[in-house]
């Protein structure tokens, strides 16, 4: 019977070099957190890189310290499960910018201070950019295969495109390769409801006992909701009232739906930090491979030997199939071998988070050949 994944490691490491920036900026003395799971072949090729979500972590399947739940993808990894960690040694890295270990704007910047809006913006090709150096450090010169979700999938492109040489296999889920206008607006509004609330204090609240809770709530909601479908909130909630018998004709959150909202909201905050929100939906915004290079979406796969699979969900409207077929047309054009399917599932965009046999097969399939 399948159990929890054993940490061979649980290490942040500290790159010696200073790391480039697509600004034109560098930063100095970055820091990357990292778990890895399972053993290292002495060849060491049996590397699975994971890349986690907008606010996900390393915390794949070791219980996350600060809220004490299961790691986000338990389910997916550990002896015996999809991404087998008798066979695999898997890797995820807390991107830069977040604020899992990882350097972001809540770090010490070399004057002792915290970085705050002094961090430099960065792109979803620098985060890869410090996961390559956190490879190269580890001395780690080939993927078995790069595995991403929603913003795990950028990362996993990125990588493909621009370290063409480092994976044999890249698996892109729920993910587009270019930010499509509506993601980028509701992205905005979240940016702004943060900003927009005098304890954000322009970004310089660290250490000053308040923090932009209350608009980094109401990011979440809004964001939260477009990872759901309206078949599953009407299912899990409907129009049902929450712990009365009667509508109260206020604004307290009458309904079960709103309630779901407001905690998703709240316990986000004792996570997150709002300013990592903003870098991190600011670089998913940028996000645009095929302006990257040249304007053909094709063109960034030219050099890439790898193997591709590509999987979407039939209820995620955030990155919808659409998005995900105009990834496999630029995969066949560009010459790179390609699999692609389109899973049923009632979750949504979070059905790469949720159960989904029909992906875990093929998640296993696509690692076993």
């Amino acid at each position: 019977m399948a159990t929890a994944a054993v940490i061979a490691a649980s290490e942040v490491l500290e790159l010696t070099e200073p790391l480039p920036l697509d600004c034109g900026q560098q930063l100095e003395g970055v820091r990357i957190a990292y778990e890895a799971y399972g053993t290292l072949s002495p060849a060491k090729d049996n590397v699975v890189l994971i890349q986690h979500a907008t606010t996900g972590d390393q915390h794949v399947a070791s219980p996350h310290p600060k809220t004490g739940k299961p790691g986000w993808w338990d389910r997916m990894v550990g002896p015996g499960k999809p991404i087998d960690t008798d066979r695999f040694y898997v890797l995820c890295a807390n991107v830069l910018g977040s604020c899992m270990g990882s350097t972001g704007p809540g770090s010490l910047a070399p004057d002792g201070r915290p970085y705050a809006m002094r961090f430099p913006v960065i792109t979803i090709r620098d985060m890869v950019r410090a996961q390559v150096a956190l490879l190269d450090t580890l001395g780690i010169e080939r993927l078995y295969c790069v595995v991403g979700g929603s913003m795990g999938g950028m990362q996993s492109l990125s990588l493909a495109a621009n370290w063409p040489h480092l994976p044999e296999r890249v698996m892109v889920i729920a993910a587009t390769a270019t930010m499509p206008a509506q993601n980028i607006a509701f992205q905005e509004v979240g940016r702004q409801a943060i900003t927009a609330d005098p304890n954000w204090q322009a970004g310089d609240y660290y250490g000053t006992g308040k923090a932009p809770d209350a608009g980094l709530a109401v990011a979440r909601m809004a964001a939260h909701i477009t990872y759901l479908s309206e078949a599953s909130l009407t299912e899990k909630f409907g129009r049902r009232l929450q712990d009365r018998q009667s509508k109260t004709f206020g604004f307290d959150a009458d309904f079960q739906v709103e309630s779901y909202l407001r905690h998703q909201g709240a316990s986000f905050t004792n996570r997150f930090d709002a300013n990592s929100y903003l870098y991190i939906t600011r670089a998913m915004s940028y996000f645009d491979l095929a302006e990257e290079h040249g304007g053909l979406l094709a063109d960034a796969f030219r050099a890439s030997e790898a193997r591709f699979c590509v999987i979407s969900f039939d209820t995620d409207w955030l990155y919808p199939t659409e998005l995900s077929r105009k990834l496999v047309h630029a995969l066949n054009a560009s010459g790179a071998p390609v699999s692609f399917v389109e899973l049923s599932a009632p979750f949504g965009h979070d059905s790469f988070l949720l159960d989904v046999p029909a992906l875990d097969r093929v998640i296993a399939g696509f690692l076993s050949r």
